[in-house]
């Protein structure tokens, strides 16, 4: 970065100008809904996601930055090159001036917009912006040198973070496969070890009914809260206040949550803190017998092909897939001896600790290469502003 260092001293020793969107760029939506779209289509579709689609024809010839109208606020951006069309939701920002690089804009928006629409915004969270907002974004405008120089190196810094990501990424998925392989290997047995249905050695209880709150006393466990991985997500959390009525649905460390309807159904939650929470009503709390059965053991095994071999064949479908409790109780499970289930636990935990949890192992680092890479994209595109 000393190139740069040098461009700055030299040509812009002050600062920079800073200027609004209004006056550098053209600013407009697009004409095409999603049903134009087609699978071999001949020119980028941009929508309101992070995936581009294809379509057989074109609004644009152009450099433009993409952004969405609706949903991903300050999260998606792309870089449109060429031809290509445009959701009628979806914004184009297309520079009308030479002074200004179209990828440089990209860059800078990707770091700054998100912080600036959120600072115009009266709520907590941003669901639709207008032209009005984008035009008014400020954006510096440094000499077309210092410009290149900058979107040189995030354009070299992305391709390689890109593949370092890509790297552990793949990495990633080979260890969750690899856990796959022993769980379902490490819970296979011969005929000397029992299978018991659920109805022999749980009790099921259903949840709460309650309107969720974004603030209270106790956390409000969902459906939505089970990832796919079977634990707890951390986004979006919502609450409940506490009282003598919803006290009785209090989870502790180890209980065991399943949720028994939607596109999770059969997912099952090991709650793994001692935060205070409340279970809603469209989850099953599992109540196994400890004496003849681990939670944890019983986890694994609920993430298991063993498991869900049976719980794909009990769901009942039509409208929404149910997987209440006289389902459940039809599932069976093998009980080993709890020495052997605890010498299984002890094994797949490390397998899954490795793959999931976000404070070490592989996840992490590829947060971390995340974050070393929006700290110099932010460095970089940090100006003094010059004073008139």
């Amino acid at each position: 970065m000393a190139k740069l260092d040098e461009l700055i001293n030299k040509l812009c020793p002050d600062g920079v100008e800073y200027k609004k969107l209004s006056a550098l760029c053209e600013i407009g939506t697009g004409n095409s809904n999603r049903q134009d779209a087609c699978e071999n289509g001949l020119y980028p579709f941009y929508v309101r996601s992070q995936n581009t689609l294809l379509i057989n024809k074109y609004e644009f010839d152009e450099e433009a930055v993409i952004i969405p109208g609706e949903g991903g606020i300050g999260d998606i951006f792309h870089y449109a090159s060429g031809k290509y069309a445009l959701h009628q939701r979806a914004y184009r920002i297309h520079p009308i001036v030479d002074e200004l690089l179209t990828k440089f804009i990209y860059y800078y928006m990707f770091s700054h917009f998100k912080k600036f629409i959120f600072m115009k915004a009266v709520n907590a969270t941003v669901t639709s912006i207008r032209k009005p907002m984008i035009e008014q974004f400020e954006i510096p405008v440094p000499p077309m040198e210092v410009q290149c120089e900058i979107v040189r190196i995030l354009d070299n810094f992305t391709e390689l973070t890109a593949e370092l990501t890509a790297e552990l990424t793949a990495e990633l998925t080979a260890r969750k496969k690899q856990y796959e392989y022993y769980r379902d290997e490490l819970l296979t047995f011969g005929d000397d070890v029992e299978w018991k249905t659920l109805d022999k050695i749980a009790t099921f209880t259903y949840g709460y009914t309650d309107r969720a709150l974004d603030k209270g006393d106790v956390r409000f466990l969902r459906i939505t809260d089970i990832n796919s991985d079977g634990c707890l997500n951390k986004d979006a959390p919502k609450y409940l206040k506490l009282t003598k009525d919803n006290k009785k649905y209090l989870v502790n460390q180890g209980d065991l949550l399943m949720a028994r309807t939607g596109a999770t159904y059969g997912k099952t939650l090991y709650i793994t803190t001692n935060e205070p929470a409340i279970y809603a009503s469209f989850l099953i709390k599992i109540n196994l017998s400890n004496n003849i059965i681990n939670n944890r053991y019983y986890w694994h095994f609920a993430k298991s092909n063993l498991y869900w071999n049976q719980a794909n064949k009990l769901v009942t479908t039509g409208g929404q897939p149910q997987f209440n409790a006289n389902a459940l109780k039809q599932v069976s499970v093998p009980v080993p001896p709890l020495p052997e289930q605890q010498r299984i636990v002890d094994i797949l935990d490390r397998f899954d600790k490795l793959c999931n949890d976000i404070s070490e192992g592989l996840p992490a680092e590829i947060e971390a290469r995340k974050k070393q890479y929006e700290y110099y994209r932010d460095k970089l595109l940090t100006f003094k502003e010059k004073k008139n």
